[in-house]
Protein backbone atom coordinates (compact mmCIF):
# COMPACT_ATOMS: atom_id res chain seq x y z
CA UNK A 1 0.00 0.00 0.00
CA UNK A 2 1.35 3.40 -0.96
CA UNK A 3 1.96 5.87 1.84
CA UNK A 4 1.47 8.93 -0.38
CA UNK A 5 -0.72 10.10 -3.25
CA UNK A 6 2.24 11.44 -5.20
CA UNK A 7 2.94 9.91 -8.61
CA UNK A 8 6.26 8.25 -9.55
CA UNK A 9 7.05 11.10 -11.94
CA UNK A 10 6.40 13.75 -9.30
CA UNK A 11 8.52 11.90 -6.76
CA UNK A 12 11.42 11.41 -9.17
CA UNK A 13 11.24 15.11 -10.08
CA UNK A 14 11.65 15.92 -6.40
CA UNK A 15 14.82 13.82 -6.42
CA UNK A 16 16.12 16.00 -9.25
CA UNK A 17 14.83 13.85 -12.10
CA UNK A 18 16.75 10.70 -11.19
CA UNK A 19 16.14 8.00 -8.58
CA UNK A 20 16.96 4.42 -7.75
CA UNK A 21 14.13 1.94 -7.44
CA UNK A 22 14.78 1.44 -3.73
CA UNK A 23 14.27 5.17 -3.14
CA UNK A 24 10.87 4.91 -4.76
CA UNK A 25 9.76 1.68 -3.06
CA UNK A 26 10.40 3.41 0.27
CA UNK A 27 7.41 5.58 -0.64
CA UNK A 28 5.21 2.56 -1.30
CA UNK A 29 5.69 2.14 -5.03
CA UNK A 30 5.90 -1.50 -6.10
CA UNK A 31 7.78 -2.80 -9.11
CA UNK A 32 4.44 -3.05 -10.86
CA UNK A 33 3.66 0.61 -10.16
CA UNK A 34 7.00 1.60 -11.66
CA UNK A 35 6.64 -0.72 -14.64
CA UNK A 36 3.20 0.75 -15.40
CA UNK A 37 4.61 4.30 -15.17
CA UNK A 38 7.34 3.31 -17.64
CA UNK A 39 4.86 1.69 -20.01
CA UNK A 40 2.62 4.77 -19.97
CA UNK A 41 5.62 7.00 -20.74
CA UNK A 42 5.44 8.87 -17.43
CA UNK A 43 8.99 7.92 -16.40
CA UNK A 44 12.02 6.29 -18.06
CA UNK A 45 13.94 3.21 -16.96
CA UNK A 46 17.48 4.11 -17.94
CA UNK A 47 19.04 0.95 -16.53
CA UNK A 48 17.88 -1.82 -14.17
CA UNK A 49 16.81 -0.23 -10.91
CA UNK A 50 17.33 3.37 -12.07
CA UNK A 51 14.52 5.66 -13.23
CA UNK A 52 14.45 9.19 -14.61
CA UNK A 53 12.22 11.95 -15.92
CA UNK A 54 12.87 14.83 -18.27
CA UNK A 55 13.75 16.96 -15.23
CA UNK A 56 17.20 15.35 -15.52
CA UNK A 57 19.27 16.57 -18.46
CA UNK A 58 20.18 14.10 -21.24
CA UNK A 59 23.83 14.10 -20.15
CA UNK A 60 22.89 13.29 -16.55
CA UNK A 61 20.59 10.49 -17.72
CA UNK A 62 23.38 9.18 -19.95
CA UNK A 63 25.88 9.14 -17.08
CA UNK A 64 23.43 7.37 -14.78
CA UNK A 65 22.68 4.89 -17.55
CA UNK A 66 26.38 4.02 -17.52
CA UNK A 67 26.22 3.50 -13.77
CA UNK A 68 28.15 6.68 -13.07
CA UNK A 69 27.94 10.43 -12.58
CA UNK A 70 28.49 13.33 -14.96
CA UNK A 71 31.64 15.20 -13.94
CA UNK A 72 34.20 17.81 -15.07
CA UNK A 73 32.82 20.71 -17.15
CA UNK A 74 29.43 19.11 -17.69
CA UNK A 75 28.80 18.75 -13.96
CA UNK A 76 30.15 22.21 -13.16
CA UNK A 77 27.84 23.80 -15.75
CA UNK A 78 24.94 21.85 -14.23
CA UNK A 79 25.81 23.51 -10.90
CA UNK A 80 25.81 26.92 -12.68
CA UNK A 81 29.58 27.33 -12.37
CA UNK A 82 31.55 29.23 -15.03
CA UNK A 83 33.80 27.01 -17.12
CA UNK A 84 36.67 28.08 -19.33
CA UNK A 85 35.69 25.58 -22.01
CA UNK A 86 33.09 22.89 -22.45
CA UNK A 87 33.85 19.19 -22.60
CA UNK A 88 33.69 17.95 -26.19
CA UNK A 89 32.16 14.69 -24.97
CA UNK A 90 30.62 13.90 -21.56
CA UNK A 91 32.99 12.94 -18.76
CA UNK A 92 31.58 10.17 -16.55
CA UNK A 93 32.85 9.30 -13.08
CA UNK A 94 32.53 5.57 -12.42
CA UNK A 95 33.85 5.68 -8.87
CA UNK A 96 37.15 4.12 -7.79
CA UNK A 97 36.50 0.65 -9.23
CA UNK A 98 37.06 -0.44 -12.81
CA UNK A 99 33.42 -1.16 -13.59
CA UNK A 100 31.85 -0.09 -16.85
CA UNK A 101 28.21 -0.65 -17.80
CA UNK A 102 28.43 0.53 -21.39
CA UNK A 103 30.19 -0.26 -24.63
CA UNK A 104 31.13 1.67 -27.78
CA UNK A 105 30.61 5.05 -26.11
CA UNK A 106 32.57 8.24 -26.81
CA UNK A 107 32.41 9.52 -23.24
CA UNK A 108 35.57 10.02 -21.15
CA UNK A 109 35.53 7.62 -18.20
CA UNK A 110 37.03 8.53 -14.81
CA UNK A 111 38.01 6.03 -12.15
CA UNK A 112 38.80 8.17 -9.12
CA UNK A 113 38.39 7.69 -5.37
CA UNK A 114 35.43 9.12 -3.50
CA UNK A 115 31.76 8.41 -2.91
CA UNK A 116 30.19 8.65 -6.33
CA UNK A 117 26.54 9.72 -6.38
CA UNK A 118 24.68 8.35 -9.38
CA UNK A 119 23.81 10.96 -12.00
CA UNK A 120 26.00 13.97 -11.30
CA UNK A 121 29.14 14.66 -9.30
CA UNK A 122 28.98 17.30 -6.60
CA UNK A 123 30.94 20.53 -6.93
CA UNK A 124 33.90 19.37 -4.84
CA UNK A 125 34.52 16.20 -6.84
CA UNK A 126 33.86 17.84 -10.22
CA UNK A 127 36.46 20.52 -9.44
CA UNK A 128 39.11 17.95 -8.56
CA UNK A 129 38.36 15.91 -11.66
CA UNK A 130 38.46 19.04 -13.81
CA UNK A 131 41.88 19.96 -12.43
CA UNK A 132 43.28 16.63 -13.58
CA UNK A 133 41.52 16.84 -16.95
CA UNK A 134 41.84 20.52 -17.86
CA UNK A 135 44.63 21.98 -15.74
CA UNK A 136 45.21 24.91 -13.41
CA UNK A 137 43.55 27.76 -15.34
CA UNK A 138 40.30 25.86 -15.84
CA UNK A 139 40.28 24.73 -12.21
CA UNK A 140 41.02 28.18 -10.80
CA UNK A 141 38.29 29.93 -12.80
CA UNK A 142 35.71 27.32 -11.81
CA UNK A 143 36.88 27.43 -8.19
CA UNK A 144 36.40 31.19 -7.91
CA UNK A 145 32.99 30.91 -9.58
CA UNK A 146 31.97 28.27 -7.03
CA UNK A 147 33.28 30.40 -4.17
CA UNK A 148 31.37 33.43 -5.48
CA UNK A 149 28.15 31.39 -5.54
CA UNK A 150 28.87 30.05 -2.03
CA UNK A 151 28.85 26.46 -3.26
CA UNK A 152 32.02 25.52 -1.36
CA UNK A 153 32.32 25.41 2.41
CA UNK A 154 35.50 25.42 4.47
CA UNK A 155 35.39 21.62 4.83
CA UNK A 156 34.97 21.21 1.05
CA UNK A 157 37.91 23.52 0.45
CA UNK A 158 40.10 21.47 2.77
CA UNK A 159 39.21 18.23 0.96
CA UNK A 160 39.89 19.82 -2.43
CA UNK A 161 43.29 20.98 -1.18
CA UNK A 162 44.14 17.46 0.00
CA UNK A 163 43.15 15.99 -3.36
CA UNK A 164 45.40 18.31 -5.38
CA UNK A 165 49.14 17.89 -5.95
CA UNK A 166 51.27 19.86 -3.49
CA UNK A 167 52.41 22.13 -6.32
CA UNK A 168 48.84 23.25 -7.06
CA UNK A 169 47.52 23.90 -3.56
CA UNK A 170 48.54 27.56 -3.67
CA UNK A 171 45.61 28.12 -6.05
CA UNK A 172 43.17 27.68 -3.15
CA UNK A 173 45.04 30.30 -1.11
CA UNK A 174 45.07 32.72 -4.05
CA UNK A 175 41.35 32.25 -4.82
CA UNK A 176 38.86 34.93 -3.77
CA UNK A 177 35.09 35.00 -3.21
CA UNK A 178 34.41 38.27 -5.03
CA UNK A 179 35.28 37.48 -8.65
CA UNK A 180 32.33 38.62 -10.75
CA UNK A 181 33.19 36.38 -13.70
CA UNK A 182 35.43 33.54 -14.73
CA UNK A 183 37.07 35.87 -17.22
CA UNK A 184 38.18 38.15 -14.39
CA UNK A 185 39.56 35.13 -12.55
CA UNK A 186 41.57 34.15 -15.60
CA UNK A 187 43.02 37.64 -16.05
CA UNK A 188 44.02 37.94 -12.38
CA UNK A 189 45.68 34.51 -12.40
CA UNK A 190 47.60 35.12 -15.62
CA UNK A 191 48.80 38.56 -14.50
CA UNK A 192 49.91 37.14 -11.15
CA UNK A 193 51.94 34.45 -12.89
CA UNK A 194 53.92 37.10 -14.82
CA UNK A 195 54.53 39.21 -11.72
CA UNK A 196 51.78 41.84 -12.12
CA UNK A 197 49.65 42.20 -8.99
CA UNK A 198 46.26 43.88 -9.14
CA UNK A 199 43.65 45.38 -6.88
CA UNK A 200 40.26 43.85 -7.62
CA UNK A 201 36.72 45.25 -7.57
CA UNK A 202 37.90 48.79 -6.82
CA UNK A 203 35.26 51.51 -6.39
CA UNK A 204 36.29 54.92 -7.78
CA UNK A 205 34.32 58.12 -7.15
CA UNK A 206 32.26 59.11 -10.18
CA UNK A 207 33.24 55.92 -11.97
CA UNK A 208 31.89 53.05 -9.92
CA UNK A 209 33.37 49.59 -9.50
CA UNK A 210 36.12 48.57 -11.93
CA UNK A 211 37.54 45.09 -12.42
CA UNK A 212 41.23 45.78 -11.73
CA UNK A 213 43.56 48.62 -10.83
CA UNK A 214 47.31 48.24 -11.31
CA UNK A 215 49.78 50.49 -9.50
CA UNK A 216 47.06 53.03 -8.75
CA UNK A 217 47.10 54.36 -12.32
CA UNK A 218 45.88 51.72 -14.78
CA UNK A 219 42.36 50.30 -14.95
CA UNK A 220 41.78 46.93 -16.63
CA UNK A 221 38.26 45.89 -17.60
CA UNK A 222 37.51 42.33 -18.77
CA UNK A 223 34.37 42.40 -20.91
CA UNK A 224 32.57 39.09 -21.40
CA UNK A 225 30.87 38.10 -24.64
CA UNK A 226 27.51 39.35 -23.42
CA UNK A 227 28.84 42.62 -22.00
CA UNK A 228 27.92 44.92 -24.88
CA UNK A 229 24.69 43.27 -25.92
CA UNK A 230 22.61 45.33 -23.52
CA UNK A 231 21.29 48.60 -24.92
CA UNK A 232 23.42 51.57 -23.94
CA UNK A 233 26.22 49.52 -22.36
CA UNK A 234 28.93 50.82 -24.69
CA UNK A 235 27.88 54.43 -24.06
CA UNK A 236 27.98 53.90 -20.28
CA UNK A 237 31.43 52.33 -20.53
CA UNK A 238 32.77 55.30 -22.50
CA UNK A 239 31.32 57.68 -19.93
CA UNK A 240 33.00 55.69 -17.14
CA UNK A 241 36.32 55.71 -18.98
CA UNK A 242 36.10 59.48 -19.40
CA UNK A 243 35.37 59.92 -15.69
CA UNK A 244 38.33 57.68 -14.85
CA UNK A 245 40.59 59.69 -17.15
CA UNK A 246 39.60 62.87 -15.30
CA UNK A 247 40.90 61.20 -12.12
CA UNK A 248 44.23 60.40 -13.79
CA UNK A 249 43.59 56.79 -14.79
CA UNK A 250 44.14 55.13 -18.14
CA UNK A 251 41.61 52.40 -18.95
CA UNK A 252 42.26 49.32 -21.06
CA UNK A 253 39.32 47.15 -22.06
CA UNK A 254 39.73 43.59 -23.34
CA UNK A 255 36.99 41.35 -24.62
CA UNK A 256 36.58 37.60 -24.30
CA UNK A 257 38.29 36.72 -27.58
CA UNK A 258 41.30 38.93 -26.85
CA UNK A 259 41.82 37.37 -23.43
CA UNK A 260 41.29 33.79 -24.53
CA UNK A 261 42.90 33.82 -27.99
CA UNK A 262 45.30 36.78 -28.03
CA UNK A 263 46.72 36.92 -24.53
CA UNK A 264 50.26 37.98 -25.64
CA UNK A 265 48.76 41.13 -27.21
CA UNK A 266 46.87 41.83 -23.98
CA UNK A 267 50.09 41.56 -21.96
CA UNK A 268 51.96 43.80 -24.40
CA UNK A 269 49.28 46.49 -24.10
CA UNK A 270 49.31 46.33 -20.29
CA UNK A 271 53.11 46.52 -20.10
CA UNK A 272 53.17 49.50 -22.46
CA UNK A 273 50.50 51.31 -20.43
CA UNK A 274 52.43 50.65 -17.21
CA UNK A 275 55.58 52.03 -18.79
CA UNK A 276 53.72 55.22 -19.71
CA UNK A 277 52.32 55.50 -16.20
CA UNK A 278 55.77 55.13 -14.65
CA UNK A 279 57.48 57.62 -16.96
Amino acid sequence: MRITAITPRELIDRFGGLARGRQLTAFGFTRRHLADAVNFGEIMRIRPGVFATFAASPSVRMAAGHGGALTCAGALEHHDIWVLRKDRVPHVWMGPANRVHHQRCRCVVHFRPGRMKLGIADVEDALVHAFHCHGEEFFFCALESALNKRLIRAADRARIRAALPQSARWLLDFARHDADSGLESLVRLRLHLIGIDVQTQVVLPGVGKVDFVIEGRLIIEADGRENHQADGKMHKDRARDAAASALGYETLRFDYDQIIDNWPNVVAAIRAALARARA
